[in-house]
């Protein structure tokens, strides 16, 4: 979800979106300014982190304003149809810039490179280059090809690459909080989900490069450290001396980098979350007591034409395990879907139920958007009018308004530790950060930094975010 802010003058005349790459010239360099914007899931953002860090080491560098670029990269989501939509219209904003500079290049990277392919060049002339999410390396070269006057493109899927031994480039950092990439692709087939096919199979990057990767970080200065795949839980690497390591295995290691270093992970899926991985959430409390576990539907019915690999009674029992284990405190959050194929009004309150006996933290709700390629596309009927999945859909949001709510109340009253991410959206007087469970605390500024664990005595909250005092 994205934050209000206040547009720039730059945004108000089309020419900019929140969350681009800040400026990242090196010093003494002066190559070819390159312009990225990234849109979808973490994935990407963490993408376009290693396309810099690419790209930098071939003589180019990053800016943050359009107008100055030789070259703009959009980095892209396919998961919805809106979300193509969106770099379609971005496109068009582009279309007078070229104009103006003929040699300007412009290239799509990401999901929906991936699953448009060259169809991408042919319907939209302004695009010189189409990269898939396994071809970054091959930038460089395509930028090359562009260059001479050619149209570039490599969407190849690899069942090896995981760019394990790149190392990112932080864009928009904070400084505090970083993206570290332990996996690519999925296997999961989801019937409703483009992402095995834009971002091929499994394949996990090894231990090694992940730890060395979060020592670094730490030395930096960071102190918080999300773990990064399409499905953490099948995380699987085995050594040169045989030892398989497991994402329990690596979740350990990580956590033993610092007890000053927190850990996260995202996503994480119902059908592999063990209770070992959740023992060993309870065993370091650096380790944040918060999972995200989408359901996608509260529904047998619709679960099984999804081909989500488990049950409705099989969920509720990993939330009960999670409760067990990591207790009441410990934030859940959830992806529902409202409206897809041939869903029933009872198929629908079976969602709000599923809800309603879960309480969660926090979700990510969506109207179902058919995607071409996949197997409901192929296999089932979207039949569901758009106008009952959007009332089901705002049925859902208001039920997760009401316990996000919930969950925040409990914590009014009592002493929470923070980390400190910066200044309050709102106001330069207040300081934010999240306690372990990934809540949002806001609290006027003492003599903390970024970066320093402060206490804070919640005083009162709203349904988003905590409100308190430095103890």
């Amino acid at each position: 979800m994205q934050d209000l802010k206040v547009l720039t003058k730059e945004e108000k005349e089309g020419l900019d979106v929140p969350r681009i790459s800040e400026d990242q010239v090196a010093e003494n360099s002066f190559g070819k300014k390159v312009y990225i914007e990234s849109y979808g899931c973490q994935m990407n953002f963490a993408d376009s982190e290693v396309v810099t860090s690419i790209l930098q080491e071939n003589g180019y560098v990053t800016t943050s304003n359009v107008k100055e670029a030789h070259t703009i990269l959009l980095n892209t989501c396919a998961i919805r149809e809106n979300a193509e939509h969106k770099i379609r219209h971005r496109l068009q904003v582009f279309t007078h810039l070229k104009a103006k500079n003929p040699a300007l290049t412009v290239g799509i990277l990401g999901c929906m490179a991936e699953r448009l392919k060259t169809k991408l060049i042919d319907e939209e002339k302004i695009v010189d280059l189409v990269a898939g999410p396994d071809a970054y390396r091959d930038l460089p070269a395509l930028l090359d090809e562009v260059s001479d006057g050619q149209k570039a493109i490599n969407v190849f899927l690899s069942r090896e690459e995981t760019y394990g031994n790149i190392e990112p480039v932080r864009l928009n950092s904070n400084g505090v909080t970083a993206m570290v990439s332990i996996m690519r692709g999925c296997d999961n087939m989801c019937t409703f989900c483009v992402v095995p096919y834009t971002r091929g199979r499994e394949r996990s990057r090894d231990l090694p490069s992940i730890i060395a990767e979060c020592e670094k970080l730490f030395q930096q200065g960071y102190r918080e450290v999300t773990l990064l795949g399409q499905n953490v839980d099948s995380y699987k690497w085995t050594s040169e001396e045989g030892q398989l390591v497991n994402f329990a295995h690596l979740l350990e290691a990580v956590a033993l980098v610092s007890p000053l270093l927190r850990v996260r992970f995202s996503t994480s899926h119902p059908k592999d979350i063990t209770d070992e991985v959740l023992y060993t959430m309870k065993k370091y409390d650096n380790i944040c007591k918060n999972i995200h576990l989408p359901a996608q539907s509260g529904s047998n019915r619709i679960l099984e034409l999804m081909k989500r690999s488990y049950t409705r009674e099989w969920y509720l029992d990993r939330i009960k395990s999670i409760r067990n284990i990591l207790g009441e405190e410990c934030g859940v959050s959830q992806d529902m879907i409202a409206g897809f194929c041939t869903e029933t009004e009872e198929d629908h309150q079976d969602t709000l139920s599923l809800l309603a006996e879960v309480e969660y933290d926090f979700g990510y709700m969506f109207a179902y958007s058919e995607r071409p390629g996949t197997p409901a596309e192929k296999k089932l009927t979207d039949d569901v009018p758009e106008e009952v999945k959007m009332r089901r859909l705002q049925e859902i949001i208001d039920l997760q308004r009401i316990h996000s709510a919930k969950r925040n109340e409990m914590w009014v009253g009592r002493k929470v530790q923070v980390l400190v991410e910066g200044d309050s959206k709102k106001s330069k007087l207040h300081h934010f950060g999240k306690i372990d469970s990934n809540k949002v605390v806001v609290f006027p500024k003492g003599n903390e930094v970024k970066g320093d664990y402060v206490f804070v005595n919640v005083t009162h909250c709203t349904s988003g975010t905590l409100l308190g005092e430095l103890c």
